[in-house]
This record gives C-alpha cells, structure tokens and sequence, in this order.
C-alpha cells in the first residue's frame, strides 16, 4: 500500500490520551488531563436542555445554525470583548464560533499560512500547535522559556523574526507554565509584530482563569494589533463544560472571512443549543468571573503546598488549570515521562511529563504538569498517595546522608 501522510503516521497518541489510560489501568487518581470533576453553572447548563425543545425558536432550532454562530452567541462574545477589554468587535462579521478552541486554532492557522511560511512559537507550546504548523506545511520557530520563572527572553525572540516569518503564535495565560504575560512583554511583543508586519494568533482559553492580582491583557488590545490579531476564547475552559466544544474567534473583518472558510472545511457549525447556553454564560455577572480565579486560586495553594510538602518544588503559577513542579529532589533515576509513569503505577496519581510541550532537542525533564482543576477532596486524596509513596523515601535518604 502506498504511504499515507508521514506525518501524521509519524504522530504518536497525544500524551493526555496516554496518561489518562494509564490512570483508568492503574485505578490512578487523574491530574493528567485538564478538565474538571465537577459540572459548569447551572444556569447554563439548563439553558442548553430548554433550547433544544424551546418552541420560539422555531421549528429549525436544532438544524444547521449559521456558519459563523448563532447571532446570539456572536453577540455575546462581541459584549464579552468591549465589558471586560474594551475592545470594540463588530458581532456580524469578526466574530466566529467553532467547535472548540482547537479548531479555532486550526482554522485561524489555515487561514493565515501559506507552505514556506515561518511560526514564531514559544516553547513550551500545547502540543498540537507544532504538528497543525507542519501539516499546513508552514516552518515553525522556536523559541524557548525556561524555567523555573520562564522570562520571556528578548533577544531571542527578536533573532527568530526573519523576512520569512508570516505569524506568531501566543498562549496567555499559558499551558502548561502557568505564566500570565504583563504589559511590557506583550507591547515588546507587539512591536516585533507590527516592525515585521505579520499576524499574531493569541490562544486565550484561560483569559478567566488568573490569580494572584494577574490581569490578563490580549495582545489585540495593545497598540498596532487590533487588525492584525486573531484572539481565540473557550466556552470549555471559562465555564467548566469542556465536553461541548465551543470556542470563538474575535479577528478584524478581512481574516475573520477566511478564517469562517476554513471552519466552513472542518467542522462548519457547532451544535445550536450549546452555542445559546453559552450565549447566557457570556452574560453572567461579573461575581461570577471573579469567583473563578479565586475558586481556582485557593485549589492551585492547595495542591503546590501538598507537593511541595511532599518534596517536589512547585512553581509560580498565575493563571490557568495547571502548576508545574520540579521533581528532582525526590531522587528518581529517569526522565519526566518516566517518572509519569512510575508516579501513576506506584504511587497511584497521574500528571503529565513537561517534556511532551517541547518539539525542540533537550527539553527539561525535571518537571511536571497537574491539574489542580479538581475537588479538593480528590487533590488531598491525591497529595496523601503521593506522600505515602515518596515521603518515607525522602526520609530514608536524609538519614542515610546525616
């Protein structure tokens, strides 16, 4: 048989995929994957049961919707921009509703990028930014945060623009370092892109989801990008319903027509009743998108504490589902992702290996990532396996060396 593409045959399974599997296997508790263990609001939810039988909707209510969303939704998202950004977005032609931020993703880069065509990545990335690149037959560059406070740096990024290069790809608040980028960093960032005219692409799933007094600020807001930026939001992330796969693209008029082609060739629609429900999400009260980050502070305390007694070393994070942790000093003998799977037979907790957001040549792998988007009975469950497995081991070693 001939070849198919290489690829994606080259592709191994997504590593949340892997590690979740393992966790069923193992009877693991799951701090791999970022979803949470609890339903989203209410009100929301209700209102995606009653759209699907509502009689004023009209007999069609539950056919094909608009290729760009239902006007509500788009309208929703339109207010989202201007109440908590300022940002002024006209409903009827730069707004598009996809199935999910990943295809958001994919469908903002399928508009922009032509074969040839040069990506400015920063590294760690969400792993399926690199392979999208790829199959579209772009050129990805990459340039590298590390850790432990992942400083953008400068110079670096300043060397990987070339006259080549179409877009940047930027995820703030970002997965998996948690790192919420401030104003300097992305006015430097915005002037790069306005010096080289290219677009920029501004993942922002976890816009809601900040803490510690981080505000997050969107590229599209800062001098010289409302016309040049795609900014991508996700109803999964913002409302914990990450199963319905509603995601929305915010783009000045011209890419936001291109960018409704390409989902027009992936998905075309997204189911109607979800996009009305979320359309009520986007209008709550502001009580409630500030309990979010508050809520989910007080569980990321929670969780770093619990490692950190334990013996990892949790780094900052402000933003996001996720703390990454350097596990050195617990004395394992391997990499991340062997730790991953050593963590998740033995010691019965699933996380997942920070190497697995690298494409370049020697990642760290010393760190890992988990989820703290959970109950707090289930994170304390979590660290009590975790210190019942590696704390008498720490203890062994501090007597040996005394």
């Amino acid at each position: 048989m001939r070849a198919m593409n290489s690829l994606l045959e080259a592709t191994g399974t997504t590593i949340f995929t892997v590690m979740s599997a393992l966790a069923v296997q193992h009877g693991a508790i799951n701090l791999g994957q970022g979803f949470p263990d609890e339903d989203g609001p209410d009100a929301v939810v209700a209102a995606a049961a009653a759209a699907l039988s509502d009689a004023s909707l009209g007999p069609t209510r539950n056919q094909y919707p608009p290729l760009t969303g239902v006007p509500v939704l788009r309208e929703a998202v339109a207010a989202a921009n201007r109440r908590f950004y300022g940002l002024e977005i006209d409903p009827t032609s730069e707004v598009v509703v996809t199935s999910g931020a990943t295809e958001a993703l994919t469908a903002c880069l399928m508009a922009l990028l032509n074969p040839g065509d040069e990506v400015v990545l920063l590294e760690p990335t969400y792993d399926i930014y690199v392979p999208v690149v790829k199959l579209l037959g772009a050129v990805p560059k990459l340039v590298r945060l590390e850790p432990p406070g992942w400083d953008l740096p400068r110079a670096a990024l300043a060397a990987a623009f070339t006259p080549r290069t179409k877009l940047l790809l930027l995820n703030s608040p970002m997965n998996p370092t948690g790192k919420v980028f401030g104003v300097e960093d992305l006015d430097f960032i915005a002037d790069l892109c306005v010096r080289h005219d290219i677009y920029a692409v501004c993942d922002e799933v976890y816009e809601h989801l900040v803490f510690d007094g981080a505000a997050h600020i969107p590229l599209m807001t800062r001098p010289g990008m409302r016309e040049r930026c795609a900014r991508i939001g996700s109803a999964g992330k913002t409302f914990s319903l990450t199963g319905w796969k509603v995601g929305y693209v915010s783009a000045p008029r011209a890419m936001a027509a291109v960018i409704a082609k390409a989902h027009q060739n992936l998905t075309f629609t997204t189911p109607p009743h979800l996009q009305r429900a979320v359309a009520v999400g986007l209008a709550q009260h502001d009580d409630y998108f500030a309990a979010i980050g508050a809520r989910l502070a007080a569980k990321r305390t929670r969780l770093a504490s619990g490692l950190a007694d334990v013996g990892f070393v949790p780094l900052q994070t402000r933003g996001s589902y996720f703390v990454t942790a350097d596990f050195s000093g617990l004395g394992f003998d391997g990499d991340d992702a062997a730790f991953c799977r050593f963590m998740v037979e033995r010691a019965g907790v699933a996380a997942i290996p920070v190497s697995a957001f690298y494409a370049g040549e020697a990642a760290p792998r010393d760190y890992v990532r988990f989820a703290f988007c959970k109950q707090d009975a289930l994170l304390d469950a979590a660290i009590e396996r975790l210190a019942r497995h590696f704390a008498p081991r720490r203890l062994t070693r501090s007597a040996q060396t005394a």
